[in-house]
């Protein structure tokens, strides 16, 4: 968040707090702004970001939604100094009332009513980077998750980038024993460290769809339909989509489900609705029919309709560990 630097002379005014958990607990909590709990009414919107520092965009669009009130950002194994400076970054660049950290260390953190009662407080959470299978260790299946699910049923503003955005979607790449490569998934996509999980969080929004980050930097579209084919395979949907956001790259969701495209690169919309030919252990996927719309910075998509205007559009397949591509000038990326 390097491009908020420059902007903390304005917050020479910071009211600064620190309300330090329990001894027994190993949960940390930072505040910056007013001590005092906001009354502000938010408004609904989901920030959903690729990862990387440039995502200024996608922070403002949270700021507006969260209407002057407190915005909590949640974070698992973080260095303290880095999770302050980021407080007092955010607090400076937005009109708040204050801007706070929570970083959870282990699963019993979720278990303490002090970290649910911050979080039902919060106008606005923004689950950070890092590693997602830590969010699904920690929070599925606790307090925290019930108390994230009460803040997206509220109507309140939610995002994630990287690791936090990987967990929005109804289903999600859980990365329990490492992340995978797409060559290392398309060749055997119940490999072990194809690891998937479901029910997490509830976005009415992201219901039959998993998302992915770093996109097209890190090559993750064969691994993707690996994900979207094993989601068929085992019967979790009969039918499957995914939205996929490039690195400093932000596809920003209103309630009614339009969504603009910020940053320099693309969001990618994906369906299937037809499951794999071939999804089996040790035997290279074969999947097809996968439809792509892909969209670049300022175009849209509705994400209700599941269709738009901006952007080209072609169909996926995989055969022999390869995925092709047909009816785009532009190839995969």
């Amino acid at each position: 968040m390097t491009w908020l630097v420059a902007r903390l002379s304005l917050a020479v005014f910071l009211i600064c707090s620190s309300l330090a958990p329990a001894a027994s607990a190993k949960w940390k909590y930072w505040r910056t702004g007013n001590s005092e709990d906001s009354s502000a009414v938010p408004r609904t919107g989901f920030a959903l970001m690729g990862g990387g520092a440039k995502q200024e965009a996608a922070f403002q669009f949270l700021c507006a939604r969260t209407n002057g009130g407190d915005f909590l950002i949640l974070r698992a194994q973080t260095e303290e100094a880095y999770a302050e400076s980021v407080n007092k970054e955010m607090f400076a660049m937005c009109p708040l009332n204050s801007v706070a950290t929570i970083v959870f260390d282990d699963r019993e953190n979720a278990d303490d009513s002090k970290v649910v009662e911050i979080i039902d407080h919060a106008e606005t959470i923004f689950i950070a980077g890092g590693d997602q299978s830590n969010y699904v260790r920690f929070w599925q299946d606790t307090p925290v998750q019930n108390a994230l699910n009460r803040h997206i049923a509220a109507g309140k503003p939610i995002g994630g980038s990287s690791a936090g955005l990987a967990v929005l979607g109804e289903f999600s790449f859980s990365s329990m024993i490492d992340t995978i490569p797409s060559p290392e998934a398309l060749a055997d996509p119940y490999g072990n460290k194809v690891t998937l999980s479901r029910d997490f969080l509830r976005v009415p929004l992201l219901a039959d769809v998993i998302t992915d980050t770093h996109f097209a930097k890190r090559d993750r579209m064969g691994r993707l339909l690996v994900f979207m084919a094993r989601i068929l395979a085992d019967g979790w949907a009969k039918e499957v989509r995914s939205i996929a956001v490039e690195e400093n790259v932000a596809v920003l969701l209103e309630a009614d489900g339009t969504a603009k495209v910020t940053g320099g690169g693309a969001a990618y919309f994906l369906e299937a609705k037809k499951a794999p030919e071939i999804c089996r252990r040790k035997q290279p996927l074969r999947f097809a029919g996968i439809s792509v719309r892909r969209v670049a910075d300022g175009g849209a998509f509705n994400v209700k309709a599941w269709a738009g205007a901006s952007g080209d559009s072609y169909v996926l397949a995989t055969h022999s560990g390869k995925v092709t591509v047909a009816g785009s000038s532009h190839g995969i990326y």
